[in-house]
């Protein structure tokens, strides 16, 4: 991904294709070959209170081990909603993930590139810049879902001017993969929170001392899952039990 037109997820990839373990279970492609998982799990879909937690395995068939205690995160103001990808989980009047709803995607993504506003040397960083940087949430734009140059896209497509949002300082994206064609949600990091209990309006938040910590671990690729805890069951054999 680069700075012009950086796609936060590849949609058709997700969709359509699994992984397969030792056992036999069926697991969603980002899982394939993961040897690290942040898993972030809620009381409900309607909390937004959350647990994250730092996993890791020696291969993709090996089991998951703790790497960190968990820790306190915060989501979406009105709580989960199952993402695009895994909306044929959902049962009864359980929340499908739509642009705007405040509610963060659940499902399983690959994390992608880290960024903030000062220079890093991490692979792919992407170093915010003032008036440049949007991440566009506009779906009758072709560039939704993507962090781009206002320079490319103008000044009427609606998006978030990422280096004017504090929160963003420090933050990871969480490959998330909607398009103009399947406009169901959009911007979906992992960031910086305003202080505990404090939402997002749809991103995974936490202290800023954890979100280094987040890029240090994800800084070789690593997975995230987002989950409620009662509904874990949905991945049975894929996540940490």
């Amino acid at each position: 991904m680069n700075l012009h037109a950086t796609a936060l997820g590849t949609f058709a990839v997700l969709v359509v294709q699994v992984c397969s373990p030792a056992v036999g279970q069926i697991c969603p492609v980002p899982l394939e070959g993961a040897q690290r998982l942040v898993l972030v799990t809620a009381a409900t879909m309607a909390s937004s209170a959350a647990t994250l937690q730092l996993f890791e395995r020696a291969s993709a068939h090996a089991p998951w081990r703790s790497a960190h205690p968990a820790e306190p995160a915060v989501i979406g103001r009105a709580g989960l909603a199952w993402g695009y990808p895994f909306r044929d989980l959902a049962r009864g009047d359980e929340p499908i993930k739509t642009e705007g709803d405040q509610r963060t995607p659940a499902g399983i993504y690959l994390i992608g590139r880290s960024f903030g506003f000062t220079p890093s040397h991490r692979p792919a960083y992407l170093q915010l810049r003032a008036r440049d940087s949007v991440c566009i949430d506009d779906p009758s734009s072709p560039a939704y879902n993507t962090i781009t140059r206002r320079s490319v896209v103008g000044p009427d497509v609606h998006g978030e001017d990422m280096r004017d949002i504090d929160l963003y300082r420090r933050g990871l994206v969480i490959e998330y993969p909607t398009d103009a064609a399947a406009p169901a949600g959009s911007c979906i990091f992992i960031h910086v929170w305003r202080a505990a209990g404090q939402v997002t309006t749809g991103c995974v938040a936490l202290p800023e001392p954890r979100v280094v910590a987040v890029q240090d671990f994800a800084e070789h690729g690593a997975v995230i899952a987002i989950v409620p805890r009662g509904m874990l069951d949905r991945f049975s054999g894929c996540l940490p039990e």
